[in-house]
C-alpha cells in the first residue's frame, strides 16, 4: 500500500505549499478509492485527500459503515495524523474500530482506530 500511496502523490495538486498528501479507503467489500489533496489559494476552499477518497466512494455507491480501513501518506518523513475536519469527516462515514493507517514518506507507519484519532465525534445525536 505504501508504494501505491507514494505514486498517488505525484496527483496532488500542490501550487502553494508542495504539501502532498494522498488517501486510499479500502471497503469492507475489499474495493478501494483514492484522493489526493488538491490546493486552491482560498485555502478554505482546499480538499484534503482524506475527504476526497470518500466522496469518491460515497460517488459510487458506499455509505456509512462501508469502509475496512484508510491509508494516508503526508509529505515529509514525520508520520502525520489527519487534520480535525477529516477527523469528523471520517467519523461520520467509518465505524469506530476502523483502522487508520498513516505513513511517513519514508516507509515508517503508525496505525490508529477511528475512536483513537477522533474519541469524542460530533455525530447527528448532538443535533438538537
Amino acid at each position: 500500500m505504501f508504494e501505491r500511496l507514494q505514486k498517488l502523490t505525484e496527483n496532488s495538486y500542490v501550487p502553494l505549499s508542495n504539501y502532498r498528501t494522498a488517501c486510499i479507503v479500502v471497503t469492507k467489500d475489499g474495493n478501494s478509492f483514492e484522493g489526493v489533496n488538491v490546493e486552491n489559494p482560498s485555502f478554505n476552499d482546499g480538499l484534503c485527500a482524506e475527504q476526497v477518497a470518500l466522496a469518491n466512494a460515497c460517488s459510487h455507491g458506499y455509505k456509512k459503515h462501508d469502509f475496512q480501513s484508510i491509508y494516508i501518506i503526508t509529505a515529509g518523513d514525520k508520520i502525520s495524523t489527519p487534520c480535525f475536519l477529516c477527523r469528523q469527516f471520517i467519523s461520520e462515514l467509518c465505524d469506530m474500530d476502523t483502522s487508520v493507517i498513516c505513513y511517513s514518506d519514508r516507509g515508517e507507519s503508525r496505525e490508529f482506530k477511528v475512536s483513537d484519532i477522533c474519541p469524542y465525534p460530533f455525530g447527528e445525536g448532538d443535533l438538537i
